[in-house]
């Protein structure tokens, strides 16, 4: 009787691919990595031994989503940015005219950053074209939705019951709730030292919310002024969404 019970619970577990799983681990850390990496840091990464590591990458490598340099060092491919073309489509084609005008005329780099799960993820970036130092946000980028004015600013298009059901263990801030007042959210220091982000949220029919974020070296001359033109911008991208 336990044996059954214990075969009809085994059943009921869904059954996953470990080698899939790593294939997908490995992407992410080649997203995240600021330089191409060896297969030894990549096996090191996984948590691997090296002949698996590079069984992995040799699969990958077939399907462009990883390249390697002369020498034999890996990084991402250009397979990844067929697929990432096809993520949020509809977003992403409202989204760039937006993006495209804030960062020049802001002299900011521009972004939409969507919810995933615990983090807010970089979909889609713009840098201004002509400007001096300006911060490369690239797509794929995932922070914390415990830092940051694009984790805020989307937290506060969400209702507090609905975040304790989505996110379990994951405070939901008090400056979502200022952002939710105010139309936009800030943050300074959060993420990166020195660094300041305004973002305002777009919602989403049918779906969860995102946000345009612009973010800067140093404190925001008018933030007031920048969340307010985000805002407008996230109001154009709703009503091309609809």
């Amino acid at each position: 009787m336990g044996t059954a019970s214990t075969n009809d619970a085994a059943a009921k577990v869904p059954a996953h691919s470990q080698t899939l799983s790593r294939g997908i681990r490995a992407l992410e850390i080649l997203a995240e990595a600021q330089s191409p990496l060896t297969i030894a840091e990549l096996s090191e990464a996984l948590g691997v031994h090296r002949s698996i590591a590079y069984r992995i990458l040799r699969t990958l490598e077939d399907h462009s989503l990883l390249m390697r340099d002369d020498a034999g060092r890996v990084q991402a491919g250009p397979g990844l940015a067929a697929l990432a073309r096809g993520v949020n489509r509809d977003l992403q084609t409202a989204s760039l005219p937006e993006l495209t005008e804030l960062a020049n005329e802001l002299a900011m780099t521009a972004f939409i950053a969507v919810w995933d799960h615990r983090d807010s993820v970089t979909l889609l970036t713009v840098e201004p074209r002509h400007s001096g130092a300006t911060l490369a946000q690239r797509p794929g980028t995932r922070h914390s939705f415990s830092s940051g004015a694009p984790g805020i600013a989307i937290q506060s298009a969400i209702s507090e019951e609905t975040w304790a059901r989505l996110a379990p263990g994951l405070p939901y801030r008090p400056e979502a709730r200022a952002a939710r007042a105010a139309g936009y959210a800030t943050s300074h220091d959060e993420v990166l030292p020195g660094v300041s982000a305004i973002a305002a949220p777009i919602h989403i029919p049918g779906g969860m919310p995102a946000a345009i974020c612009v973010v800067s070296l140093g404190p925001s001359a008018d933030p007031a002024a920048i969340g307010a033109r985000l805002a407008a911008s996230a109001r154009t991208i709703e009503a091309q969404l609809q």
